[in-house]
């Protein structure tokens, strides 16, 4: 059948002209049904709202109010973000130091950014450790420079370049952990998920195993069991299993599992 919709020639479409085919119907009614849901769910009701969307241009006009929402927080963002990376930049009344490992440069940050943050880093500089001088440092053992300074990036910011997290994805996610920065957990669990192939399972497993990412563990796991071939006759597999010996004991009884599910199929 002609569709009005989504022939490529719609110029020569037969009497009527208003006829549709099943598959932009059904699309139709799903994409009108989805957003009734987000409007319901938004207002806390199973019911459909006063102002659910009814036709294809009830949605155009949603679609277009989501958009204007859209502009409206990337201006709130860009303007918390701009405000507080040029305070660290310029060193506007910074007043504390952040040191990395091996006693490296330190950089300079605000005390009320870093408490806000992290509660861990909150619970630190309320201690009388850290009340003394204004030049006081905190220590991050587990982080270099580079790191060190990504991780800054990120808390004045809310992100970092896809280059920058690609590098240093697994020492702030170990970060995130240590000093509980939720929302840099969940970006690292992203980008991790993201990236997953045969090449990084192995560690992403074991900083999913550290960091205690449940779902993406299992992720990453059934990954390497599916995979198992390419990845355990890899020369970083010797090093894993030496390393993280207990992980290669979920690894074998995994792939076990899995093993005996397909003789059952079969």
């Amino acid at each position: 059948m002609d569709c009005v919709v989504c022939t490529s020639v719609p110029v020569i479409l037969r009497p009527p002209r208003n006829t549709i085919c099943g598959a932009c119907y059904e699309g139709a009614r799903s994409i009108i049904n989805l957003i009734n849901k987000l409007e319901s769910e938004k207002k806390g009701s199973d019911t459909s709202p006063p102002n659910s969307c009814k036709t294809l241009v009830d949605v155009s006009r949603w679609v277009s109010d989501r958009k204007d929402i859209e502009n409206v927080l990337k201006e709130e963002a860009s303007f918390l973000r701009t405000g507080f990376f040029t305070a660290l930049k310029d060193q506007i009344h910074t007043d504390i130091q952040l040191k990395p490992a091996n006693n490296g440069l330190s950089l300079p940050a605000h005390r009320a950014l870093l408490a806000a943050r992290s509660q861990i880093f909150k619970n630190m500089l309320d201690s009388d450790v850290c009340k003394a001088a204004p030049t006081d440092t905190i220590t991050l053992s587990e982080l270099n420079y580079e790191e060190l300074e990504c991780l800054v990036e990120f808390l004045y910011t809310g992100s970092l370049s896809k280059e920058k997290m690609e590098k240093h994805v697994y020492s702030l996610s170990v970060a995130a952990d240590k000093y509980e920065i939720s929302y840099l957990q969940k970006f690292c669990e992203r980008q991790m998920l993201r990236s997953l192939n045969s090449s990084n399972a192995l560690d992403v497993l074991e900083i999913s195993d550290i960091c205690s990412y449940i779902s993406l563990k299992e992720t990453a796991l059934n990954f390497i069991v599916k995979n198992m071939e390419d990845i355990a006759f890899s020369a970083r597999y010797d090093q894993f299993a030496l390393k993280s010996p207990h992980l290669c004991v979920q690894i074998t009884r995994a792939s076990l599992m899995e093993a005996k599910k397909k003789m059952i199929s079969l």
